[in-house]
């Protein structure tokens, strides 16, 4: 199913666990509008293809990774995205901080990865950390 013209729900549920990792329809909802008001933009903005690490964890899914107890990733609210260099990283992460609305947005291990997350425009916290 092709969420938006750029990201589909296979890539936002690929694991390679081996562990069932299927959605249900509220966290299919969340993970639309997480494409449609951050990851798409995103895309649109930095103008070349950004690879999905993690989207959407099952509860067992998330257990086997190591993932936070309450992690986004179980709701659908969240993706683990890199465009493939600290660099390019580190360029996505300013144009998201700087143009689009999200919850959480997370330099992981100084730009090896981005997570970044999306609940409403409502209850967006705008957070940004450096871990």
């Amino acid at each position: 199913m092709k969420i938006t013209k750029n990201f589909t729900l296979t890539e936002l549920t690929t694991t390679n666990t081996g562990i069932t990792n299927q959605p249900n329809s509220q966290e299919v909802q969340a993970l639309i509008r997480l494409c449609g008001k951050v990851l798409q933009p995103a895309r649109d903005l930095y103008g070349a293809p950004i690879r999905v690490n993690s989207g959407f964890r099952s509860y067992a899914v998330n257990k086997a990774v190591g993932g936070a107890r309450k992690s986004q990733h179980m709701l659908g609210q969240a993706a683990d995205i890199t465009v493939y260099t600290k660099e390019n990283n580190k360029k996505l992460f300013e144009l998201i901080r700087d143009n689009l609305s999200f919850d959480q947005l997370i330099n992981e291990r100084n730009y090896s990865w981005i997570h970044v997350s999306y609940k409403s425009e409502a209850e967006n916290r705008n957070q940004i950390l450096h871990l």
